[in-house]
């Protein structure tokens, strides 16, 4: 298989902007200090030999603060996520990474602490059997895909945001005709519940 790319998105962390439903429970500031903690862990765990990693950022003109946030843990490009809900930005995030040679591309975001470099590495290795690879999250959304071809029919009419984005994901797959192969299930960090029980967040934080 030629070129591999893990692909990360991510929003550049400012007050109010970032993990605005945690936010909610604990206030903008300690929510976005959180993120910025949570999204330099994600890539200095993940970045890692045997492929390249490029950080697709957002918004639009956050490309120096990103940067500067995410500088030293081996990210090789930054490229805006561009406009449009989640599926649009991955499929413009898919067709670019494959349109540049790639022959193997896996998308993470930046809220799953748990994620490690080996599941990087097992979602790569799962492509050179499998058409498309997702990681489940406990919400009902994945944490990981990856995919050996563009398929952006993939992310067309998925009810993002909801628990059932794993599920209608893995349906439209099957409709067409991709093999599906799962890694393990681990947690987002959505709310304050998801940060206390991974240790994020103290419970006198509530």
């Amino acid at each position: 298989m030629s070129e591999r790319t893990l692909a990360v998105f991510a929003k550049a962390p400012v007050p109010g902007r970032v993990k605005t439903r945690l936010a909610v429970e604990i206030g903008t500031r300690p929510a976005a200090t959180l993120y910025r903690h949570l999204g330099r862990a994600v890539v200095r765990e993940t970045a890692g030999p045997g492929y390249r990693t490029v950080v697709w950022f957002a918004p639009p003109g956050a490309r120096r603060a990103v940067r500067a946030w995410l500088d030293g843990f081996g990210v090789t490009g930054y490229r805006s996520q561009g406009a449009g809900d989640l599926g649009a930005r991955l499929r413009r995030a898919f067709l670019r990474q494959f349109a540049d040679g790639d022959g193997a591309v896996v998308i993470i975001g930046t809220d799953c602490p748990e994620i490690r470099g080996r599941d990087v590495v097992r979602a790569f290795d799962a492509l050179e059997s499998y058409d498309v690879v997702l990681g489940p999250a406990r919400d009902g959304g994945y944490y990981l895909v990856g995919l050996r071809a563009p398929h952006p029919a993939l992310f067309r009419e998925i009810p993002w945001s909801t628990p059932n984005v794993m599920r209608v994901t893995r349906v439209r797959a099957a409709t067409i005709g991709l093999r599906c192969k799962l890694l393990r299930q681990l947690r987002d960090v959505d709310s304050a519940t998801d940060a206390r029980v991974l240790g994020l967040v103290a419970p006198a934080d509530r």
